[in-house]
């Protein structure tokens, strides 16, 4: 999908006034612009950039949601991370993952990252040494892949002695786990046990594609 936001659109739209009392094309051409970014927009993002009132811009998002709740359409328009996304619709999941599966490598986290990111996303802030009593194992390699997939960051300094960084889940977690805000975090038995449960899948997948060994 080409990356574009809404600002980038703003000076074409802004040209073009005859949408203006029109809500069906004034809904359409917001249904192409959460189509076409890639991250979450805001109400008050596509409103400044087309020049709508918030309201209005917000009732017909609402709307759009509502319309591609319905059964006929396999995408659905969501509000996560405090804005609004196009994605695929839970249910086709799996027939559309086993697709993409064999188009390009997938990525996945370790099961040490996950349950580090488990414990950063219900203790944060949390600090390193305080991640690794929990887990009761060093791993400052497990947090590099975190901060560089941007799934946590920096949150400043704990005020004890030392001031150590402290850490935190990002926008890009709430995009990559589908989740609105982290009221919506499974519990963290919950969060843990999907990880081990996709570990077992991946190492059942592993061992089905080996080649059988050979006689002795």
């Amino acid at each position: 999908m080409q990356e574009m936001d809404a600002a980038q659109l703003a000076p074409q739209l802004s040209d073009d006034r005859s949408f203006s009392g029109d809500d069906a094309q004034l809904q359409a051409i917001l249904e192409a612009i959460v189509y076409i970014t890639d991250e979450p927009l805001t109400a008050q993002q596509v409103a400044a950039a087309i020049g709508q009132p918030i309201d209005k811009i917000k009732r017909m998002l609402d709307g759009l949601v509502a319309e591609y709740a319905k059964s006929e359409h396999g995408l659905s328009i969501r509000e996560i991370a405090g804005g609004y996304k196009m994605a695929t619709k839970a249910e086709h999941h799996e027939a559309v993952r086993a697709f993409v599966k064999k188009l390009t490598p997938p990525l996945k986290l370790s099961l040490p990252a996950l349950e580090t990111l488990a414990v950063i996303a219900y203790k944060q802030p949390v600090t390193t040494p305080e991640v690794m009593d929990i887990r009761g194992v060093q791993g400052a390699g497990v947090l590099k892949t975190l901060l560089d997939r941007k799934l946590i960051a920096e949150a400043g300094r704990k005020d004890v002695v030392g001031r150590p960084i402290t850490y935190k889940t990002t926008k890009e977690f709430l995009v990559q786990f589908g989740l609105k805000d982290l009221s919506e975090l499974p519990t963290l038995k919950e969060f843990e046990e999907l990880g081990r449960l996709e570990l077992v899948k991946e190492q059942a997948e592993s061992a089905s594609e080996a080649p059988p060994a050979a006689d002795a």
